[in-house]
């Protein structure tokens, strides 16, 4: 499918949407939404999208950028202020047209000044209404992030040799970066995750200046970026030979994720998979140490929909992207967790990313 058609079809999805929905139209400004409508990729933009027309405002500064990225919208430059145009738009200003946006993109502030802005027209808050339909991936979008899984496969394997006694986190997580870099990363979608010994017990540890010791877990969660869409990856190692309780812990958190990949196809829960590998957990005695979701969809950010947990009510349909990475940890001790990211299939699932599973002892 050639890019136009790619995009004005996702525009023409949106606006039957509208139509179902009584709107007339439609206000997009997070940064994902407009790179899958509309192939913008600055930091910058409103898109006004009605039933039958849509159109794109940015500053001066996106000019040529807009000019040269935007699909299946009508690009008007503006100084300043984006929201500020809206009274000047002469559609908005006929009737009393009802225009919707997404709540959870806008403060009470931001919403009370959207109507104060275009009085005569009615504001429509609305929970989620775009960010659905990114949700489900086509063939090309599979196809970018199964380049980045690849890429960050890569860089686990190169980096290994590297994880050894006296180096420093934060040192790890910048050679894991400039590999990916060097392989056509386009950019690292978060903060690499670098953490050993008790602080791998820390889900969300970020690098720091701890040295690696003889005996530790080390845990590594970091992403790369191809076409716009990311993956998202978690692998644990022992530095040197594991310990009994070390093997015991790893191999129940791999136990329970392949219970939960067991599990993916279109029409599963999300909430079950979740059940599925803390189940194996709890069995073990270790259920409050898994103290997080399953996992969440991935896609033009590193965290969107949908959640994978306990209380998602979200059926998976074929085209997520998911991950499934539990993990557990024991403060001042250390954790494990292991992440991989999931497209669903028909038949089941596609594993994307293929770095080595099983126990390492560097």
């Amino acid at each position: 499918m050639v890019p136009q058609n790619r995009y004005r079809q996702r525009l023409q999805r949106v606006q039957r949407l509208l139509v179902a929905e009584d709107l007339d139209y439609l206000l997009v400004n997070a940064v994902p939404q407009l790179r899958y409508l509309v192939a913008y990729t600055g930091s910058n933009g409103l898109l006004v999208l009605g039933k039958g027309s849509a159109q794109f405002l940015t500053d001066g500064r996106y000019r040529e950028q807009a000019r040269h990225e935007v699909h299946g919208a009508k690009v008007q430059i503006v100084p300043g202020d984006l929201l500020a145009h809206l009274p000047q738009m002469p559609q908005l200003a006929k009737g009393r047209p009802r225009i919707g946006y997404e709540s959870s993109l806008y403060s009470e502030k931001a919403a009370l000044r959207l109507r104060s802005l275009a009085p005569c027209a009615l504001f429509v808050p609305l929970e989620e209404f775009v960010a659905p339909l990114l949700q489900v991936k086509d063939k090309q979008e599979v196809a970018c992030i199964r380049r980045a899984a690849a890429i960050a496969d890569f860089a686990f394997a190169s980096v290994l040799p590297l994880i050894k006694p006296g180096v420093r986190e934060r040192d790890l997580a910048a050679e894991l970066e400039y590999i990916m870099a060097r392989a056509g990363s386009e950019q690292v979608p978060f903060e690499s995750i670098v953490a050993s010994g008790p602080r791998s017990a820390l889900p969300h540890g970020r690098a720091g200046t701890r040295r690696i010791a003889k005996g530790d877990f080390v845990t590594l969660d970091y992403g790369a970026t191809m076409g716009g869409y990311v993956s998202d990856i978690t692998r644990t190692v022992v530095v040197g030979r594991a310990t009994t309780r070390q093997r015991r812990v790893y191999q129940m958190v791999l136990r329970a994720q392949k219970a939960a990949l067991a599990r993916v196809r279109p029409g599963a829960l999300c909430a079950d998979l979740d059940r599925a590998a803390r189940s194996v957990i709890e069995r073990s005695g270790d259920g409050r140490h898994f103290d997080h979701g399953l996992g969440h969809g991935i896609g033009l950010v590193v965290h969107e929909g949908p959640a994978v947990n306990a209380k998602s009510k979200v059926v998976l349909k074929s085209g997520m992207v998911i991950t499934i990475e539990p993990g557990v940890y024991y403060p001042g001790w250390g954790g494990v967790r292991i992440e991989d990211d999931v497209v669903v299939r028909p038949g089941g699932t596609t594993v994307l990313t293929s770095a080595e599973r099983r126990l390492l002892e560097l």
